[in-house]
């Protein structure tokens, strides 16, 4: 029996160890392209790089007399302001879906729910045409208005599924002792809710930063750009800066990256965890 589970665990790391190689062999790729000063593409299958060189971050970081700066500070907004605004407004949505009766209710999730079976791409020119009414095209704030309005009803299904986890209970024990609907809402449910909320905003927060049909749709002013309309720039018609389109999606996924590591914890465990604990 203890030889039989050592071979089933060896098998078991072999699994993994070759799952991982998978996974990590297209990264090791774009790593070797960025630290090469070549722009051409390499057919070698050797993923490991063969030289070290620096000259394709330095060129993006040193582009345009701090363009990129500017550009990256443009998706840091983006992404913040529609990650605060999308998850505050789907906080509430969810709140009142998860605990109150009201008409319209089903009918609400229903077409919240059937507004994620269609890509945002498919909503492009009437949004397009709505915000050049407004005159909010080629603007950071029309971007955030139409990343907002499209993450809610993601955020909404997922925080609802949550608040129906929370016991009543806990709000029946609140208002006994006098607690109003907002104190209840802000002091109770919010902080025993803040794994799926943390969760949320990761991914929204991920989708506004990655986003690119969209933003290239509704944005012309280079200034204005966004990382991942950046990085398209360097795939032409005729050729493609691999060296300088990998440095930058590297320097593109450290952010994201960065999040993942920090929210680690609540990744793992935090859709899962009861609300109630001890």
């Amino acid at each position: 029996m203890k030889r039989k589970s050592t071979l089933e665990a060896l098998l078991t790391h072999l699994v993994l160890i070759a799952a991982c190689m998978v996974v990590l062999y297209p990264v090791l790729w774009v790593v070797k392209m960025a630290l090469s000063s070549s722009q051409a593409f390499s057919m070698s299958i050797n993923p490991i790089p063969t030289e070290l060189s620096f000259s394709n971050f330095s060129h993006i970081l040193q582009s345009g007399e701090g363009l990129f700066f500017r550009q990256l500070f443009n998706s840091v907004v983006v992404a913040l302001v529609t990650t605060v605004v999308g998850v505050m407004l789907a906080c509430t949505a969810a709140y009142a879906f998860s605990r109150f009766r009201f008409p319209g209710r089903t009918l609400g999730l229903a077409s919240f729910l059937v507004t994620q079976m269609f890509p945002g791409v498919v909503m492009a020119i009437p949004l397009y045409i709505l915000l050049d009414k407004l005159g909010l095209l080629n603007s950071l704030t029309g971007l955030v208005l139409v990343y907002s309005t499209t993450s809610v009803p993601f955020c909404v299904w997922m925080l609802k599924g949550y608040f129906d986890t929370i016991p009543r209970d806990l709000e029946e024990a609140a208002i006994m002792d006098g607690a109003g609907q907002w104190l209840i809402f802000t002091k109770i449910i919010l902080p025993l809710a803040r794994p799926a909320i943390v969760v949320t905003a990761l991914f929204s927060f991920m989708t506004a930063w990655n986003e690119f049909i969209l933003a290239a749709t509704f944005l012309s002013d280079e200034r204005m750009f966004t990382l991942p309309v950046v990085l398209q720039r360097f795939v032409g018609d005729y050729s493609t800066q691999w060296g300088y389109f990998a440095a930058g999606a590297i320097i593109v996924s450290l952010p994201v990256m960065g999040l993942f590591f920090k929210l680690q914890k609540y990744l793992v465990g935090g859709l899962t965890a009861g609300a109630v604990k001890g």
